[in-house]
């Protein structure tokens, strides 16, 4: 009896040290009945306990609130967050909100007066809470936020007045670098560990993972993964690549999940800038395409495994990893499981990063472009098998397009034997696409029966690479449209045209659809996943300009061209999809799917499309699937809640067996991974519908569903 009475004592003693943020966390960790962190939790695992509505009862939901958010200047990719009875979310242009959770009544927004207009898309906040001090901590352009949780108000002894610049702790060479953050931070005791994202080219800034002081923003610890001379991993680049002169990123930017058991935080990093050429980078690489387990107190390295050695296609690990459980020979082993652009799942136990099912070597082609330094090998693992297709033959061509011949003459034409076959100036196909395979809405996990659910998408890529303008051509140009032909022409092309069927719009007659201030802020700042050129001179972005808006006088400026990166001397022709004339992808279907794979076997209990074009269903045509971004939500009420598709649903599946229990047409695309919670005793299901990408209609709304 007296030792009971000294343990409650401690825990109780513990509940006031830690407040809110102790009881927030252990609720969530144990219950699963909370959506207090970014996908549900620490693990990431997408999961709740709620069965308030079931496989019976789900076909009866209706709309309980729609929030609209006045914001309709992109898309909304927001998983939100609800706390004491609050829903956290943030709008296209990263403002942020708190609702009543259960009418979706607003109680606060916050815009930051001094920097009105930012156009990184947000995929959510993070909260922190210790007795009254809670916390919320947001990301837009280059600035961390610190609000008061209940006003939204800057909590202004946190950095410079409630903000701290994210170029804290990163070099001098990377201070007016692009950068910013798509992804809520994750928090460990006092300290918040921030995803950040940086330009993909050989003007990014190093992406070392660091954590920051909640209280003051100051910074903790730093992992550096691009290694310094007398670091683990310093010889698997060249000899000055940690400078950072044309050689940066290997970043985080999809998050991270944290076991606060073992004070262990999982880190999946991106390829090194730049993307598609690495002979000024020889070597594996380490840190970049890593799952990195660190020391979460102190930064220190436990142990990582590299995915992709000498990264040349864009192979970022594309979402946070899952804490999973999985059983073997009567035993239950802590496990960590990582999806991959690729359509692989690795999974590896959490202590050791033993991997838990068998994986090889296997020889990739190592015929790249001149200068190139490719690696010779690259690790599959043998189990589970894909989650989505690893090549693309002459037999895989869209049977429903109506230009085949030529879409069989392009495949033939470029390099397409091996999903590592090496980037060229023939081209070569990227399949599965630059954006997966698996993509950053992440995987769904169900720890009741260790199912992993992982949506998918099948779009084939085309990239090419050619040579870099020569300087004495570049002199040849005005300063403006030397400035578009070295920076702009990858994605919008020489024409200016762009590609909209790719996702890149045309820049023809930009003045007559927006003010020069607002493109002029685009360039500096970036806008959706378009990186801001901060590094150019103010006299650059000025020509670039003028140049856009038809303003340059066609004459040569006379000074001589300085080439900031000559060592890359290749750029691509940009991203393209590989389509038929219709715009649908050159491959046969399926175009989406979901999958659900058993982790204690490494086999799959059922894939099915994922999305339904109703044109081509309308033609007696199966449904196809389709492109789709944003991830599950699973429930112990043996659901699978899934937005994500082109098609603008919103759909629930039964998560046993795949099967389609209810859909509805949601007022805009809900590109994003939705949330469960209760609230006065009712179970909600909210998705973010901010439409935009695929070129689907604007939205601006948060819709909640209920049980009426």
């Amino acid at each position: 009896m007296k030792n009971t009475f000294f343990k409650l004592l401690i825990l109780t003693a513990l509940i006031v040290a830690f407040g809110t943020s102790f009881y927030a966390i252990s609720d969530d960790k144990n219950k699963y009945s909370g959506w207090a962190e970014f996908l549900g939790g620490p693990e990431r695992t997408h999961y709740s306990t709620l069965q308030q509505i079931t496989t019976e009862n789900v076909k009866n939901i209706k709309i309980a609130w729609q929030y609209h958010s006045g914001d309709s200047t992109g898309q909304i990719q927001c998983n939100p967050i609800i706390v004491d009875g609050l829903l956290y979310g943030t709008t296209a242009s990263a403002q942020v909100f708190a609702l009543d959770a259960a009418t979706g009544r607003e109680i606060w927004k916050f815009q930051d007066c001094k920097d009105p207009q930012w156009f990184n898309t947000s995929r959510g906040v993070t909260y922190w809470a210790e007795g009254d001090d809670k916390r919320i901590f947001s990301s837009a352009g280059k600035w961390l936020y610190c609000l008061n949780a209940k006003t939204g108000q800057p909590v202004a002894s946190f950095g410079e007045n409630g903000r701290m610049d994210l170029h804290n702790g990163l070099p001098e060479t990377a201070q007016d670098k692009f950068i910013c953050s798509n992804t809520p931070g994750t928090i460990h005791k006092n300290l918040i560990i921030m995803p950040l994202r940086f330009s993909e080219g050989p003007d990014a800034a190093p992406g070392h993972v660091r954590a920051f002081d909640v209280r003051s923003g100051k910074l903790a610890w730093t992992f550096r993964t691009i290694p310094h001379p007398g670091e683990l991993g310093y010889n698997t680049w060249g000899k000055n690549n940690y400078k950072n002169e044309d050689v940066g990123a290997a970043n985080n930017w999809a998050g991270m999940a944290i076991d606060r058991d073992r004070e262990l935080l999982f880190v999946p990093t991106g390829s090194a800038g730049y993307d598609f050429y690495g002979g000024n980078r020889p070597g594996q690489n380490l840190f970049a395409n890593c799952l990195l387990a660190l020391d979460a107190n102190t930064g220190k390295r436990r142990w990582h495994f590299q995915f992709v050695h000498h990264d040349v296609w864009d192979r970022d690990l594309p979402s946070a990893p899952t804490l999973v459980k999985v059983k073997r020979n009567g035993r239950e082993i802590d496990a960590v499981a990582q999806i991959t652009k690729s359509g692989f799942v690795f999974v590896f136990d959490r202590e050791t990063g033993k991997s838990l099912f068998p994986m090889k070597e296997i020889a990739v082609p190592t015929n790249g472009v001149a200068g190139e330094k490719p690696w010779p090998t690259q690790p599959v693992p043998l189990k589970p098998a894909p989650f989505a297709r690893q090549n693309m033959t002459e037999a895989d061509i869209n049977p429903f397009a109506e230009n085949k011949d030529e879409l069989l003459a392009t495949l033939k034409s470029i390099r397409h034997r091996n999903q590592f076959e090496m980037p060229s100036k023939q081209g070569t196909l990227i399949f599965p696409g630059y954006d997966g395979g698996g993509e950053w809405g992440g995987a769904g996990y169900d720890p009741e029966t260790n199912l992993l659910y992982v949506n998918s998408n099948e779009m084939p890529w085309i990239m090419t690479l050619v040579d870099k303008p020569k300087t004495d051509k570049l002199a040849q140009l005005p300063a403006g449209e030397r400035a578009y032909v070295q920076y702009c022409t990858a994605c919008h092309s020489p024409d200016r045209k762009g590609n909209a069927k790719s996702g890149y719009p045309s820049l023809v007659d930009i003045g007559t659809r927006q003010p020069k201030d607002y493109v002029q802020n685009i360039v500096k700042n970036g806008k959706g996943m378009m990186p801001g050129f901060s590094y150019l001179s103010e006299t650059e972005r000025s020509a670039l300009l003028t140049y856009l808006y038809g303003e340059e006088k066609k004459e040569v400026s006379g000074g001589a061209v300085v080439e900031k990166f000559p060592s890359v001397p290749y750029k691509t022709t940009g991203y393209n999809k590989f389509l038929d004339k219709n715009g649908y992808p050159a491959v046969n279907p399926p175009w989406g799917q979901l999958s659900a794979i058993n982790l204690n076997t490494g086999e799959y209990a059922w894939k099915i499309p994922l999305g339904e074009l109703k044109e081509l269903t309308a033609k007696g045509i199966p449904p196809t699937g389709c492109e789709n971004y944003g991830g599950p939500v699973v429930t112990a009420g043996g659901l699978l809640f899934i937005a994500a598709t082109k098609d603008g649903m919103f759909r629930a599946f039964d998560k046993k067996t795949g099967k389609l229990l209810w859909e509805t047409k949601l007022p805009a695309a809900g590109f994003a991974t939705p949330a469960t919670y209760q609230a006065n005793g009712k179970q909600y299901v909210v998705i973010a519908c901010g439409g935009t990408k695929l070129g689907t209609p604007k939205g601006d709304s948060y819709v909640a569903f209920a049980l009426e």
